[in-house]
């Protein structure tokens, strides 16, 4: 593998090539390679593993992935990326296939047909929408995913029953995942800094495979859209009189609302549906 001296600092490469981060991609780059070698170590690779990088920006982190032995498809669908991404696929002869595109529309178990893992500062205005579509694939294409969010979003993937960050994306997180924080990285790490923190976490497949994720993604909605609606009333369009029972076997209490229900809860509600 050829040493990183073989490519300029990343901070060189966005000069040269004039590059300027996009608001409407929800572009923010990440230049500092400690911090990308750390992403990518969390990412526990085998030589060669396959993996998938969004957004690789001025490469930053495609280059840790690299160093790390990846076989890395990148997806981008900002072109002005495209002779960045050719001057490191010259520096890491074979390891690295970068395809233009939209990440929301590219399948993801034909890319990894063996399996892998996603690896990605994600663009914020597609983060959400990205990691429930992976969370929902059926085969699970990936064995791990090393995400990085704003921090909010973080909080919330990771809240607990009770808390104002508790909502569907919490339950449906960690109903088909087991996420974990890998660490915060305040704004200043960013070029151009965004308004907010961000914070780096681990998903691995979760230890019990949920029943019927699309129930459960109905089960949510109807129970956090009004979040402060009691679930005898947020439920029962869902149940109708067999809503009584339900919670009765369940040992909920009609008055309870939604953020005071637990994970495994709302696993068996979906069940149940």
């Amino acid at each position: 593998m050829p040493p990183m001296s073989d490519l300029p600092p990343v901070g060189t490469v966005v000069r040269s090539h004039g590059l300027l981060a996009k608001k409407t991609l929800g572009q923010h780059f990440l230049l500092d390679m400690n911090i990308t070698r750390k992403i990518a170590a969390l990412c526990a690779l085998s030589p060669g593993e396959d993996v998938i990088e969004i957004g690789p920006g001025p490469g930053g982190l495609t280059r840790a992935l690299l160093e790390a032995g990846a076989a890395l498809t990148t997806i981008e669908r900002d072109d002005r990326i495209v002779p960045i991404l050719s001057e490191i696929s010259a520096a890491f002869p074979g390891q690295l296939t970068p395809l233009e595109g939209d990440a929301l529309s590219v399948d993801y178990r034909a890319l990894m047909p063996g399996g892998g893992v996603i690896a990605s500062n994600l663009p914020y205005n597609i983060s959400t929408e990205l990691l429930v579509r992976w969370l929902t694939l059926s085969p699970r294409p990936w064995r791990r995913m090393v995400l990085m969010f704003q921090r909010e979003v973080g909080d919330r993937i990771l809240a607990s029953p009770g808390s104002k960050a508790y909502g569907r994306l919490s339950v449906l997180s960690q109903i088909a995942a087991r996420p974990t924080l890998g660490f915060h990285l305040p704004a200043r790490a960013f070029t151009p800094p965004p308004k907010v923190a961000s914070s780096v976490l681990v998903f691995l497949p979760p230890a019990t495979e949920p029943q019927n994720v699309a129930a459960l993604e109905r089960v949510t909605a109807a129970a956090f859209g009004q979040r402060r609606k009691m679930i005898r009333k947020t439920l029962a369009p869902l149940y109708g009189e067999k809503l009584g029972p339900l919670l009765d076997g369940l040992g909920l209490l009609p008055t309870q609302r939604a953020e005071e229900l637990s994970v495994e809860t709302f696993r068996a509600l979906a069940e149940a549906l």
